[in-house]
């Protein structure tokens, strides 16, 4: 039986092994070589010339931004559609149309929204404030353009998964609860919250290395300005190939920070 067990995971471990865990290893390894073949920082040292830590700060604020995004959205369509009442399907394939929109016609669709002359955007702040903002004048406008546009795109995964841990909530609980005289609120911070402890880990995990990971949609939105993390490699993989030390390097700084993000959630979310 172990056996058995074994045979059928093998190909998969194969997979992982051969087309993720050795390629990551030796891209590692390959970021600490300098010019001359040598074992050094040298391709870090030369980081700092390239914008690194603006790049680093960026890739964390549209992580943290997008995801709190992304996790307010979800609970709030997964309290919803854990409910019964006329229209449910209907709501609930219209929730998770995003999903099936591919990144690049998403991004060309929100660079029309928020396009400084003639966006949607534009025009409904225009005919309720008066206002006509140009969203890539700074850095916080162009990052919330695309924390914005991940968000649409991506909350239909974590709704359905918060979705799926309120569906394993025993109703009793809520009922017992309501009989003690516990308020919605507290019947949320009190049972629902701990009872989805394992579900917000699984949607923070999924969606937070895909987050460190965004790029199609910031590089067709906002360009190379303001630099995330992953625009930054590309930028410098273009430049500078076919010496690509330091996007192995910054490549390498970016899986630091996908490890020690798993390491907190998985830690946060009971260890399992």
């Amino acid at each position: 039986m172990k056996l058995t067990l074994f045979l059928l995971i093998l190909p998969a471990l194969g997979y992982v092994i051969g087309f993720a865990f050795f390629p990551t290893i030796e891209a590692v390894y390959l970021s600490f070589q300098d010019p001359h073949g040598g074992f050094s920082l040298y391709n870090y040292k030369e980081l700092s010339y390239f914008n690194l830590s603006g790049a680093i700060i960026d890739t964390i604020v549209v992580t943290i931004g997008a995801l709190a995004i992304q996790l307010a959205l979800g609970f709030l369509v997964a309290s919803v559609l854990s409910r019964e009442f006329f229209g449910k399907r209907a709501l609930s394939t219209i929730t998770i149309i995003p999903m099936g929109i591919a990144t690049v016609v998403a991004a060309v669709t929100f660079s029309f929204i928020f396009q400084t002359s003639g966006g949607y955007a534009n025009a409904i702040l225009h005919s309720l404030f008066g206002l006509n903002v140009n969203w890539y004048q700074s850095s916080i406008t162009s990052l919330l353009v695309v924390m914005i546009a991940d968000s649409w795109k991506n909350t239909p995964i974590i709704a359905l998964i918060l979705l799926a841990g309120m569906s394993s909530i025993p109703k009793e609980l809520y009922y017992a609860s309501a009989i003690d005289g516990a308020g919605p609120i507290r019947r949320f911070f009190y049972i629902t919250l701990p009872n989805l402890r394992s579900f917000i880990g699984i949607s923070l995990i999924l969606r937070g290395v895909q987050e460190f990971n965004i790029f199609a949609l910031p590089l067709i939105l906002i360009g190379e300005h303001p630099p995330l993390l992953t625009t930054l490699i590309y930028d410098l993989y273009t430049t500078t190939f076919p010496e690509v030390g330091l996007a192995l390097a910054s490549a390498t700084i970016l899986l630091g920070f996908i490890l020690v993000f798993s390491g907190i959630v998985i830690k946060l979310s009971g260890g399992r």
